[in-house]
C-alpha cells in the first residue's frame, strides 16, 4: 500500500502544485495545500484508490482547503478593518529576544521544560505528563537549564558592554 500510494504522489504531485499556485497565487500556500490534500488522501488512501479519478479527490480536497483558508484570511481582514486598533503591537523587548537567543542554544529537551514550567504555568508534574518524561527527570532539567541560561546570559551581558 505504501509503494502504491508513494507511486501515486509522485506522479500527480508535480501536475497538481501550479494550479493550485495560480488559485492561491502564494506558492507556500499552495504547497500547505497540496502536503494537507495528500495527508488526507493517505489516510483514506484504501478508498480513495479505488476511485476512477484518485487525482480528482485530492484535487477537490486541495481547492476547498484553499478557498478555505482564503476565506478566513478575508474574515481575518474584515475584523481588522471594522475593528481598527489605534495602538499597534510593540515588538519584544531586548531582554525578551537575549532571553529567547540564550534558550535557542539549550538543549531541545531543557528549553522545553523552562518555557513549560515558566512561561507556560505548568507544574512541575504537569510538565511530566505533557513531556512524557519522569518528575525528577523535569526536575533536572529546569534546573541545569536554569544554570546554562543564568551563564549564557551572563555571558552575552559582558560580550555587549565588554
Amino acid at each position: 500500500m505504501d509503494d502504491d500510494f508513494d507511486a501515486f504522489y509522485v506522479a500527480t504531485s508535480r501536475s497538481l502544485l501550479p494550479q493550485l499556485y495560480g488559485l492561491t497565487g502564494d506558492w507556500a500556500e499552495a504547497q500547505d495545500c497540496l502536503q494537507e490534500a495528500y495527508a488526507r488522501a493517505w489516510q483514506k488512501w484504501s478508498s480513495v484508490r479505488e476511485l476512477d479519478a484518485p487525482l480528482a479527490w485530492v484535487r477537490v480536497v486541495a481547492f476547498r482547503l484553499a478557498r478555505s483558508r482564503w476565506r478566513r484570511a478575508q474574515h481575518g481582514l474584515r475584523l481588522h478593518r471594522d475593528n481598527p486598533t489605534t495602538e499597534s503591537l510593540a515588538g519584544p523587548s531586548p531582554d525578551a529576544v537575549a532571553l529567547v537567543a540564550a534558550l535557542r542554544r539549550l538543549p531541545e529537551a531543557q528549553r522545553q521544560a523552562l518555557i513549560l514550567h515558566h512561561l507556560g504555568d505548568l507544574s512541575v508534574a504537569e510538565v511530566a505528563r505533557e513531556t512524557g518524561a519522569p518528575e525528577g527527570t523535569v526536575k533536572a532539567r529546569l534546573s541545569r537549564g536554569r544554570a546554562a541560561l543564568a551563564e549564557l546570559l551572563r555571558d552575552d551581558l559582558e560580550t555587549s558592554h565588554g
